[in-house]
């Protein structure tokens, strides 16, 4: 990441002052997290990477609002996961929503191709959470406050998308 919580801190700091090097350090520290949970959530590269994009100049426009006692890396998560959230749940309002194809290694080195087409399948809240819990290893506790969701709601759709993941790969 971008080092010590300190050195994140004081990066975090500078970045907000228009620090351009600060910046580009902290793009590049959780970059590849946030485009691969954006990803995993709705399966279409182009759209990841637009989301993740977005979601990063979103906090750091933010960085005021930020408490810089915590991690910036939860709460650049929620941003990315809320937004690939809405931009899924739109797609298939416009009835456009198709199966992408299965992604490449880079985005999902731990997921077989079965896996990777059935996460696909799954709706938007079911992916986002067991992206958060199992790909990026957060609790069900930080999942709950990435995405202001009551722990039990979190724990249902874990079980549930589980569930569903499981039949699916059958």
């Amino acid at each position: 990441m971008a080092g010590s919580g300190r050195e994140e801190r004081a990066r975090l700091r500078a970045a907000r002052g228009g620090s351009l090097p600060d910046f580009e350090v902290l793009f590049r520290a959780h970059w590849p997290s946030a485009y691969r949970a954006a990803y995993l959530v709705v399966h279409d590269a182009a759209a990841a990477e637009d989301i993740a994009q977005e979601s990063f100049l979103a906090a750091v426009r933010a960085l005021d609002r930020f408490d810089r006692r915590r991690p910036f890396g939860p709460w650049l998560h929620r941003i990315v996961v809320n937004r690939a959230i809405d931009w899924a749940r739109a797609r298939a309002l416009r009835a456009e929503a198709e199966l992408a194809d299965v992604p490449g290694p880079e985005a999902r080195p731990e997921l077989s191709d079965g896996v990777a087409v059935a996460l696909a399948r799954l709706s938007p809240e079911h992916r986002a959470v067991i992206v958060l819990r199992h790909l990026l290893e957060y609790t069900p506790g930080e999942i709950a406050e990435l995405l202001d969701l009551p722990r039990g709601t979190v724990n249902s759709r874990l079980r549930r998308g589980l569930d569903e993941l499981q039949r699916r790969v059958r």
